[in-house]
């Protein structure tokens, strides 16, 4: 299956979705207002893919920041990967926040209720400024 690379912007974030190398991940900002243009091949990809995933599936969201029209995106995201692990796939949500944002931890926890799927919390730490 082919990968799906998007590569960022100022208003869309990074995607790696790599079959081959096991490698998935959505980072940066998701501040897009065409909210179906950029996630919808992404939910396509990933449901067209699920009949082919026969190891662990470890999907990484690392984003700074998203607006409510993402949120709900990657929620279905995160249904789809919800679905892959009802057919058999072991799926592992890793959520990283920063240490200084509550907000997008609560976020994550709050995704996690909603689905049923495991979440791994990882605090990003920011790097000492040299004084």
């Amino acid at each position: 299956m082919e990968r799906l690379t998007i590569e960022p912007t100022d208003v869309s974030p990074n995607v790696i979705f790599d079959l081959t190398n096991n490698n998935f991940v959505i980072s940066g900002r998701s501040v897009v207002t065409e909210v179906d243009s950029f996630y919808s091949p992404l939910i396509n990809w990933l449901e067209v893919a699920q009949g082919r995933i026969d190891k662990r599936v470890d999907f990484v969201f690392d984003l700074e920041y998203f607006n409510i029209f993402s949120s709900k995106r990657i929620l279905f995201i995160l249904y789809r990967l919800a679905d892959m692990r009802k057919s058999g796939v072991d799926v592992n949500v890793i959520w990283h926040f920063s240490m200084d944002d509550d907000d997008m931890k609560e976020v994550g926890e709050d995704f996690a209720c909603m689905v049923n799927l495991p979440f791994e919390f990882i605090s990003n730490t920011l790097e000492p400024e040299l004084i």
